[in-house]
């Protein structure tokens, strides 16, 4: 199979374009660089401006899938206004981007992978299901933009099925490492009241949920790519005390966080559960379904 995946170079894209060369899959992915880009061996390189199809839009006649993953990093402090304007455009401007491609392509790809997040659920409220309607936060409303980006695709004839991801916790890149730094400064606790839910899911099951939708020629639609196991805050960092061998025990307010990151503190102060409903009735099975084994296995 032939994959181009647009934020292929990232946390998340390289451990999938990893994946997919083990298995013998052809990887291309874009960069606004491609000289100063390092990738791993076997990939190719195409350059782009993030904004258009100018001058790659033609690999599009040679793929079988394409997985948009592009997107500025929420985590990037602070939550500035053009900080914010940026998480927006890098996102919908790519979007927009693959589906100009894709229109203009006399071979169109079978399928389309298109990343969204768990935010589009909101910071509260009873467990969520792909069929919970959005929030009207700034989140929520930016993963609303994310996916409309692509959805003329499929008017195309083209299979989509948009992953709607929590926090992925993998080592070498995400959350996992600021998530941590705490709990090994012997510091480690409940933020807030430690009752917020934090939707997490384990790179491995991330990567094995896209490889899943990519191959499953019947996923249509929406998925939230998040582990079956809900955890609270106060559950993820007792957890995650445990698998460092570090105490746990003291809580960090909420006021002061919110004071120092503003708006961005909503990613650690905040959380609303949700549950993998399409993706288990598919027929997904999880590596990492519990907290417990995945931290396990991410800190051995």
């Amino acid at each position: 199979m032939k994959v181009l995946i647009t934020g292929g170079t990232g946390f998340l894209g390289t451990a999938l374009t990893n994946s997919l060369l083990i298995d013998g899959h052809q990887v291309w992915t874009l960069s606004r660089d491609p000289q100063r880009t390092r990738v791993l061996a076997g990939v190719q390189v195409a350059a782009w401006d993030g904004r258009t199809a100018a001058g790659w839009g033609g690999l599009v006649n040679e793929m079988d899938a394409i997985i948009n993953l592009a997107g500025k990093s929420l985590s990037t402090w602070p939550w500035t206004e053009a900080n914010k304007r940026e998480f927006w455009d890098s996102r919908v401007n790519a979007g927009r981007a693959v589906t100009e491609a894709i229109s203009k392509a006399d071979r169109r790809p079978r399928v389309l992978v298109q990343a969204s997040g768990i935010g589009h659920y909101g910071l509260s409220g009873s467990l969520a299901d792909e069929s919970t309607p959005p929030a009207d936060d700034f989140s929520a409303r930016l993963t609303v933009a994310w996916e409309d980006s692509t959805r003329p695709v499929e008017e195309m004839g083209v299979r989509r099925a948009i992953i709607r991801t929590a926090v992925v916790l993998g080592q070498g890149g995400g959350m996992l490492g600021l998530m941590a730094l705490p709990v090994r400064l012997f510091a480690g606790g409940p933020i807030g009241g430690g009752k917020q839910a934090v939707p997490w899911i384990h790179l491995a099951d991330e990567v094995g949920a896209i490889r899943f939708l990519l191959e499953n020629e019947s996923a249509r639609g929406l998925f939230n790519l998040i582990a079956p196991e809900a955890s609270t805050n106060a559950d993820f960092y007792r957890t995650l005390a445990k698998a460092l061998h570090r105490p746990y025990w003291f809580p960090t307010p909420a006021l002061p966080l919110r004071l120092a990151l503003g708006e961005m503190s909503t990613l650690v102060v905040d959380g609303r559960a949700a549950q993998p409903k399409r993706l288990t009735e598919l027929g997904y099975r999880f590596q990492f379904p519990g907290l417990a084994e995945a931290l396990a296995d991410l800190f051995r």
